[in-house]
């Protein structure tokens, strides 16, 4: 008796639960971002893309959902592409230059949806072909003007033994490294001075790691002054080992992550939340750039320095409008990754530069 009464129980506890399963299946999302290899919450390109995709969707009552990829693969990044699609999503935004060909495939798959990448623009696997079609748009930041600018800053702000720590070696990273060195090389003629230095490396990661931090602490153990942590998570590594040195800073990157550690003097910035804004934007006004590739610079204030935030003591706002109306106004020619393949190879005549393997 027991035991009927048991089952019996069972099936009437499935058929309540039924019609909620049902309805939680049937759930639906029109804007959806699927991370890179970092997370939501990561005070980097992640996390800048997705509150512009969040700041959307709550000011017109729009839903919206993230998907995180298993793995680092094109076949894992399609998977999440793909249940964004049945879950409902009529625009995707694909944050990292690792979606290049996974958009690049997922565009011909899904007609009808349309795809933000940011960070690069749609390829094959073999690089063969690049094509863009009108569901799609690649949006990429001249992170070499905004390297330049946090470069250029601290070397007016009187530091002069400086650090570059990037996660993997990829075009932006690399972009970023190269305008801070030159950044660093430009403010140096400026003022007429010599004997400054960068310490050169990347770690082949963005995430935190003990070796990443131990390697930042060593840095200012031998005099190293300010380093500039390029790569997620990898900052706070970076910013660990500020803390736990005297009076050692840290340049953020992507956004402002002043909020991260009050050793953060600057953050080379890029206007992520703003570009997903305005990408979603277009497309609910039927204005979708589809097709075109987004090159965000100082002239359409993609990239730049969070003043108000910066915690400089000699480089002032005035400083710093001067030397942005310069990039706004092509005065200042910038080496990007394409142009050297190494940063010891910059031809600097000032910043002697030290690649650390």
């Amino acid at each position: 008796m027991k035991r009927l009464l048991s089952i019996m129980l069972t099936v009437l506890l499935a058929a309540s639960l039924a019609p909620a399963m049902a309805a939680a299946s049937s759930e639906t999302y029109e804007l959806a971002l699927v991370t890179d290899l970092g997370t939501i919450d990561d005070r980097s390109f992640n996390q800048g893309s997705w509150e512009g995709l969040v700041q959307y969707a709550e000011e017109n009552g729009i839903s919206y959902k993230y998907y995180q990829p298993k793995e680092q693969s094109d076949d894992a990044y399609l998977d999440s592409i793909q249940l964004a699609v049945e879950s409902g999503a009529k625009l995707v935004v694909t944050p990292g230059f690792l979606f290049e060909t996974p958009v690049f495939i997922a565009q011909d798959m899904y007609p009808d949806v349309n795809f933000v990448l940011i960070d690069g623009n749609p390829h094959s696997a073999d690089y063969a072909e690049y094509r863009t079609e009108s569901n799609a748009v690649g949006i990429i930041y001249a992170e070499e003007q905004s390297g330049f600018l946090a470069g250029y800053a601290v070397v007016k702000d009187g530091y002069t033994k400086l650090g570059f720590m990037g996660g993997m070696e990829v075009p932006a990273v690399v972009r970023f490294g190269y305008g801070f060195v030159q950044g660093a090389e430009y403010a140096a003629k400026e003022l007429g001075i010599d004997g400054v230095s960068v310490n050169y490396h990347y770690t082949g990661a963005f995430a935190a790691t003990p070796d990443a931090q131990a390697l930042a602490a060593a840095w200012y153990n031998d005099g190293v002054e300010v380093i500039f942590g390029c790569g997620g998570k990898l900052g706070n590594s970076v910013m660990a080992a500020a803390e736990g040195a005297a009076d050692k800073w840290v340049v953020g990157v992507d956004v402002d992550q002043s909020g991260e550690s009050d050793r953060v003097i600057t953050s080379a910035v890029k206007g992520l939340r703003e570009s997903v804004y305005q990408a979603i934007d277009a497309a609910y006004k039927g204005e979708f750039p589809g097709g075109e590739a987004w090159v965000l610079s100082a002239d359409r204030q993609g990239v730049g320095l969070p003043m108000e935030a910066s915690k400089f003591k000699a480089f002032t706002q005035e400083d710093y409008d001067a030397i942005y109306a310069k990039l706004v106004a092509g005065e200042v020619s910038i080496k990007k990754d394409i142009d050297a393949a190494s940063a010891d190879e910059l031809s600097s005549d000032i910043v002697a530069v030290t690649v650390v393997k």
